[in-house]
Order: C-alpha cells, then sequence, then structure tokens
C-alpha cells in the first residue's frame, strides 16, 4: 500500500504561481512513476504531468507544457508540481497518482494509488 497526500493548493490570481507537494507513504516510493491529475467541477479527471521512477523522463499535457514542472525527491519520498503562469482555467482539485506501470501515464486507470486531492482556485 501507498499513501498519497497533497498539499500547496490554494486561492491565487490569475498570472501567479503555485507548487504543490505530495507526500508518500508506505512501499519504496522510488519504485513507482507519478503523475498529477486535475478535475473541475462537471468535467472529467484529466492527465496533467507524469514523471518515471528515475526521474530523468517527464510527460505533459499540452495545455500545461511550459507552464508546469514536476519533479520528484525520492529522499523525501515526495513529487512535486511547480505551476507558474497560473490561468483561470487552470482551477481545479489536484491529485497525485502513483503507479507501477512503465507506460500509458496519462491514463488515470492506470494508477494504483490516488492521494485526495487539493484544491487550486485561480481568478481572473
Amino acid at each position: 500500500q501507498v499513501q498519497l497526500v497533497e498539499s500547496g493548493g490554494g486561492l491565487v490570481p490569475a498570472g501567479d504561481s503555485l507548487r504543490l507537494s505530495c507526500a508518500a507513504s508506505g512501499r519504496t516510493f522510488s519504485s513507482y512513476a507519478m503523475g498529477w491529475f486535475r478535475q473541475a467541477p462537471g468535467k472529467e479527471r484529466e492527465f496533467v504531468a507524469a514523471m518515471r521512477r528515475s526521474g530523468v523522463s517527464t510527460y505533459y499535457a499540452d495545455s500545461v507544457k511550459g507552464r508546469f514542472t514536476i519533479s520528484r525527491d525520492n529522499a523525501r519520498n515526495t513529487v512535486y508540481l511547480q505551476m507558474n503562469s497560473l490561468k483561470p482555467e487552470d482551477t481545479a482539485a489536484y491529485y497525485c497518482a502513483a503507479t507501477n506501470r512503465y507506460s500509458g501515464y496519462e491514463i488515470a486507470g492506470n494508477y494504483d494509488y490516488w492521494g485526495q486531492g487539493t484544491q487550486v482556485t485561480v481568478s481572473s
């Protein structure tokens, strides 16, 4: 079992930045690829970013490419999502997730463990 706890959400004006954190406990954090997803009210959960176990390879949704950066600190069992130049359309609940898979990181159903989410609200 892996327990994931997100933090760092909040209310910010458009153009501002936030850094989300996801602390993991349980089995070896470094053995999982990690992803971030978001879900706005009335919409399906969508892929935001993912990172392989080694931290070398990263993947991003087109909507956040160039603005968001995923990173991980395996020594601290934590994955981060740095979000810059935030837009009102980035408003959503953000979830981190862990997977044993080696591909298909953009698919929510491929993840084994999920956090409870943290709310990000960007005002215009």
